[in-house]
């Protein structure tokens, strides 16, 4: 009864719920289908794709110690992945296929196609659920509805969470060798730009790797979460995001290492900890919603009347925004930490993306395209969310009116200006009064090679309110 395992966003052997399943139904098999189309058709970023192989050669090493062969087949789109399973399953004997359930909308239609073509062929099709905490479909309203709102879906996860913690999945032992060999995995995809080898230091790939950042962050940085986690130039974040979103750690592991360190509370002691938690559950959330409003994933806005918005087609804007060359500080070093790691911090994400939405009043969805293409944890769940969020189109969105103000922002975050200093050289020399504001500058304490503001920030701001205010009641529109 030869079992196959379908890797895809669940790097990892320990807490690995498909791959405790198949090894316990019988010899296992593993395979990996790279698909450089459809990952560009979903914008997946460069150094995303770089972390993955990466990931899967450190795989690879991790599976030999359990004796499970990876075999590396290619699928360019998704709509073919279930012809390639199936004649993997046909040459291999294969009994059972199993699956962690991924819950994309392209995802999902995959999973039930090839669901659908190996039941004809008398192979059975497991898909395990695994990458949350709660399946989608448990945590719903009184009117078995999907929540539309965080601190309501966070209720019913705590209450959930009291009756029973999520166990985590035990490794399993190795199995008898088979005479299957792995495949070599690619170091690189001609499909995709190359990604240096000091970008790649900063996210070293495996479970080891995963494990050791989760461990020092619980055990230091997660005490003061609440107050560092909106400080760039601060190590308070866990900067854990990549490895979830390739499933490198679990999401299990996340939640068993925070209560540890909280003496098995999560909504109680320590306020680090229960806010990373409340993060873990923003992560939860988002997804859920993907679930359960499935037009999230068609490009559209959660709030239908927002669809109406007037939205500015200025190539010219959103090519400075992208650059790093808005003249507002703070959000030049944000676009120019993103474009050199893959990664952004996570106050910076709101305060650039509300930027663009309002103060450039450009459509939110240029921004979240760019943000996929270049980042390493980039998520559609995460990335929609977080994009409809400060663009006020999204569920349990930060209201129209509440503007971050660039200046304000980089004033109370980064009040040094440390993290500017890093990411834009040519403005080191100001001090923390000048740096948030250069363009207050002249003479020779100015900053010549430095780009003068865009957008005047008070009358944009007012072109922001106007647009959403002319927008038509929800009422009046026929299909939601």
């Amino acid at each position: 009864m030869q079992q196959l395992l379908w890797f895809r966003n669940d790097l990892r052997i320990h807490d690995n719920t498909a791959l405790s399943a198949a090894m316990q139904a019988g010899p296992t098999v593993a395979v990996f289908l790279l698909s450089p189309a459809q990952w560009h058709a979903h914008d997946d970023a460069a150094c995303k794709v770089d972390f993955i192989l990466r990931n899967l050669a450190e795989l690879k090493q991790q599976l030999a110690t359990l004796n499970v062969p990876l075999l590396i087949r290619s699928c360019d789109y998704w709509h073919d992945a279930q012809h390639v399973i199936s004649e993997l399953c046909q040459q291999l004997s294969i009994s059972a296929v199993h699956v962690n359930t991924e819950y994309g909308i392209h995802e999902s239609q995959r999973d039930a196609a090839t669901g659908v073509a190996l039941v004809d062929q008398g192979i059975l099709f497991h898909s395990h659920h695994d990458q949350l905490l709660f399946k989608p479909g448990s945590i719903l309203t009184q009117s078995s509805t999907y929540f539309k709102v965080f601190s309501q879906f966070r209720k019913v996860c705590y209450q959930q969470l009291h009756s029973a913690i999520p166990a985590s999945v035990a490794t399993p032992s190795a199995q008898a060798a088979l005479n299957i060999s792995s495949d070599d995995v690619p170091s690189h995809l001609t499909a995709f730009t190359p990604i240096a080898a000091e970008q790649q230091a900063l996210w070293p790939a495996g479970e080891q790797a995963a494990q050791q950042r989760l461990k020092r962050f619980a055990a230091g940085a997660i005490d003061g979460y609440l107050e560092q986690r909106d400080l760039p130039a601060q190590p308070g974040t866990s900067q854990l995001s990549p490895y979830l979103v390739a499933g490198v750690v679990s999401i299990r592991q996340c939640l068993h290492a925070a209560l540890a360190a909280n003496q098995g509370e999560f909504s109680s002691g320590k306020q680090g900890v229960i806010t990373w938690v409340n993060e873990l559950l923003w992560r939860e959330f988002y997804t859920h919603i993907l679930v359960g409003y499935p037009k999230v994933s068609r490009n559209r806005a959660f709030k239908p009347e927002t669809e109406m918005l007037a939205w500015r087609d200025s190539e010219k804007d959103l090519l400075a925004w992208q650059q790093g060359r808005t003249g507002f500080p703070i959000i030049d070093a944000a676009m120019r930490q993103l474009l050199a790691t893959g990664w952004m911090h996570n106050r910076l994400r709101m305060i650039v993306a509300m930027f663009l939405t309002k103060n450039l009043l450009i459509d939110w969805r240029a921004g979240e395209r760019f943000f996929m293409q270049h980042l390493i944890d980039g998520s559609l769940a995460a990335n929609n969310g977080g994009w409809q969020w400060s663009a006020s189109t999204g569920t349990d969105a930060v209201p129209y009116f509440r503007i971050f103000n660039p200046v304000s922002q980089s004033k109370k975050f980064d009040p040094n200006g440390d993290f500017i200093r890093r990411w834009i050289p040519e403005l080191k020399h100001l001090s923390a009064k000048e740096i948030h504001q250069p363009k207050l500058l002249s003479g020779l304490f100015g900053t010549a090679d430095y780009p003068k503001p865009i957008v005047d920030l008070s009358s944009s701001r007012d072109r922001a309110l106007a647009a959403f205010k002319n927008l038509p009641p929800r009422s009046e529109l026929i299909n939601d």
